[in-house]
């Protein structure tokens, strides 16, 4: 079975967030969250483990795009 991989955004919208939301719960900026869902910067792992926490699903099953030039 092949395992499930959502964006960070998705994630974020299936939890019923905001960006707003989750940059107040991360101690981080609004451009923080637009950058890590357009790719444009990463999070970091403990970032993303935070991130896991707050949309509820593993840290495996989230998506992080590419950064864009």
């Amino acid at each position: 079975m092949e395992k499930l991989q959502i964006s960070l955004a998705a994630a974020r919208v299936n939890a019923g967030l905001t960006q707003e939301d989750v940059a107040r719960e991360m101690h981080v900026g609004k451009q923080t969250i637009v950058n890590w869902e357009k790719g444009k910067a990463s999070p970091s792992f403990a970032s993303l483990q935070m991130l896991a926490v707050l949309y509820s699903i593993p840290v495996d099953n989230i998506f992080l795009p590419t950064k864009s030039t």
